[in-house]
């Protein structure tokens, strides 16, 4: 059931500073997941510690360097001057925290689910563990996790019983970056816990940071929510790709046919095609689900794993399009210089810099990235782009101009539907 806990953000958030919350939150992971977080939860008037293993980002953090997406500099600097912020790789800086989010990534390796970060970080968390403290699990992960794999790692190192003497429970991160309407704050939060007392606490946490909060049952039901969510924007992606492979077959603008669909009112959600596997979390998070089917003892999740396949695909079929169209523009993709506006999915700058062209890339965060031998990081600056034989958009981020794109550009080949123009054609 769902909580209105503040119909307006900005009076939820004087309510928080008028309450005095002096509590310590710490945010294990500082990056995509946790980064965000710790913002708001300053901003909602705690006392925030995050943890991060990578001391490279906690000295750029430290410093009010915003090196992760979906935080400006600005958000970082506020946080910083409210003197209830901070960053650590040590562990002991977390002692005596009051609550405890844990956002490290779970991914999956070798067919199965990598617990290990999340086994390290709960071996660490455990013995700070006191009567009354709350910890919740925001990972995308499979169901089981909490209760199966993090309960008995706390409990064991702790020697408290969750539930009774600490308080546990998942709740699974919600975001769309970029997207300029729904935010942390006003995005509904799915709670849950372990008994009901776990479950009454987690829900306060988060209506101090959400505008609603939206109770489950148990935190199998949460992670499953997690995985359903993600494979439905995994499935309708596979669906687009799909479409944009036939329509480049018989001569259709895939983005044109995507919005007349868009236009009846009903049984219809527009998706869209994309280059490939984003980089680090949907396609490993969708894999949870027919591991765990297989797991159980059941049929495979058939529709996952074909929406795996078709979107594994999708950075071939870029590589393809843009060959045929440099060779129709008489020009081969060995020596051409190719400007790309992002490195994600990084098969796709691999695949190129094989094939003998001259890549150049556009990318803010290529610091969190290792790209591949051959390719040279630039700025997407006017030369650039006029010098360029073609400009591949492979990023949807609103860090680039497209509209200069376009205009400066002798060719661009959009893979996100971000450009219109004579001078463009989109997958």
């Amino acid at each position: 059931m769902a909580e209105n806990l503040a119909e307006n953000p900005a009076e939820h958030l004087a309510e928080g500073y008028a309450a005095g919350y002096a509590e310590k939150l710490v945010v294990v992971g500082q990056g995509r997941a946790g980064l965000p977080l710790a913002m708001r939860a300053v901003e909602a008037g705690f006392r925030v510690v995050g943890i991060d293993a990578d001391e490279w980002r906690v000295k750029r953090l430290n410093a009010g360097e915003a090196c992760v997406e979906g935080v400006t500099e600005g958000e970082l600097a506020v946080a910083h001057a409210s003197g209830r912020y901070g960053v650590s790789a040590d562990y002991a800086d977390a002692a005596g925290f009051d609550v405890c989010l844990v956002t490290v990534p779970v991914r999956m390796r070798h067919g199965a689910p990598d617990l290990g970060p999340l086994a390290a970080a709960a071996e660490r968390l455990a013995p700070l563990l006191r009567r009354g403290t709350t910890v919740v699990l925001e990972s995308t992960t499979c169901p089981g996790t909490t209760e199966e794999f993090l309960r008995p790692l706390l409990e064991d190192g702790s020697g408290l019983v969750a539930g009774e003497d600490f308080l546990l429970g998942h709740s699974p991160r919600r975001a769309e970056p970029g997207n300029p309407r729904w935010r942390l704050g006003n995005t509904p939060k799915v709670v849950s816990g372990v008994g009901a007392a776990s479950l009454d606490r987690i829900a306060e946490v988060y209506g101090r940071l959400v505008r609603e909060v939206v109770r489950v049952s148990s935190p199998r039901v949460s992670e499953l929510t997690a995985l359903l969510e993600d494979a439905f924007t995994h499935v309708n992606t596979a669906l687009a790709n799909e479409l944009s492979v036939v329509a480049g077959q018989v001569g259709a603008d895939p983005w044109e046919v995507i919005e007349a669909a868009s236009t009846r009112p009903y049984g219809y959600l527009p998706f869209t095609p994309s280059p490939g596997l984003d980089v680090p979390c949907l396609p490993l998070d969708v894999s949870y689900l027919p591991w765990q089917v297989r797991r159980g003892g059941g049929g495979a999740s058939r529709l996952v794993q074909l929406a795996d396949d078709v979107n594994g695909h999708m950075a071939d079929q870029v590589v393809s399009r843009l060959g045929l169209a440099l060779n129709r523009r008489c020009r081969a993709v060995r020596g051409s210089r190719i400007l790309l506006l992002g490195l994600s999915p990084i098969e796709v700058p691999k695949a190129l810099c094989r094939l003998g062209a001259r890549v150049r890339a556009a990318e803010p965060r290529a610091g969190e990235m290792l790209p591949p031998a051959g390719l040279e990081i630039v700025e997407a600056t006017g030369p650039e782009l006029a010098k360029a034989d073609v400009v591949v958009v492979l990023s949807g981020d609103d860090c680039f101009d497209y509209e200069r794109v376009q205009r400066t550009s002798r060719f661009v080949f959009d893979t996100r539907g971000r450009c219109r123009g004579p001078n463009v054609e989109r997958l």
